[in-house]
């Protein structure tokens, strides 16, 4: 069954990659980290309540899906944002935060496992998964203002882009 799980997870992942390789632009991709992280989130947690393997199996497809995006949206707007003579400082940082932080996440989330079970771990980690991906959709106005002249001076885009014009004006509307 585990062989099973982690296949479906790798097809996921597969089709996630596909789906970023069909992009012809970074300009979308910080609307994107938002709803990745989300769909991550709302996999875990269903696959935390899963007691049948069909359904995990469907379920690790999104999961799958979900984090090679997240992951690959993210390194690839920052890859682009960072000069050039900064590209290799930035990136060692980068990777040292997944690489590095990873062995405390498991320690923490192993010993928690072992306290509450796992599927009330893999339930937790899912919803800080949708709390994550929420907070960063609600900053991601102020993101995209920041990062626009940078896309602009480096020649990603070249004017402001529908999508940034779109999240700038929500950002302007009272009551919002």
């Amino acid at each position: 069954p585990l062989g099973f799980l982690m296949s479906a997870a790798g097809i996921g992942a597969l089709s996630g990659a596909i789906f970023l390789a069909s992009k012809n632009t970074v300009a979308g991709l910080p609307r994107i980290i938002p709803l990745s992280a989300f769909i991550l989130g709302i996999g875990l947690c269903l696959l935390s309540q899963s007691r049948s393997l069909p359904l995990s199996m469907l379920l690790m497809l999104f999961t799958g899906f979900g984090i090679i995006v997240q992951m690959a949206s993210s390194n690839t707007l920052l890859q682009t944002l960072v000069d050039d003579d900064k590209r290799g400082r930035v990136m060692s940082f980068y990777a040292m935060s997944f690489m590095g932080a990873a062995p405390f996440g498991s320690l923490i989330l192993g010993s928690l496992a072992s306290r509450i079970g796992a599927p009330s771990t893999m339930l937790i980690s899912g919803i800080f998964c949708i709390l994550g991906s929420l907070s960063f959709a609600r900053k991601l106005p102020t993101l995209q203002k920041l990062i626009q002249p940078l896309l602009i001076k480096k020649g990603v885009i070249k004017d402001l882009d529908p999508g940034i014009q779109a999240a700038t004006d929500l950002s302007r509307t009272p009551g919002i």
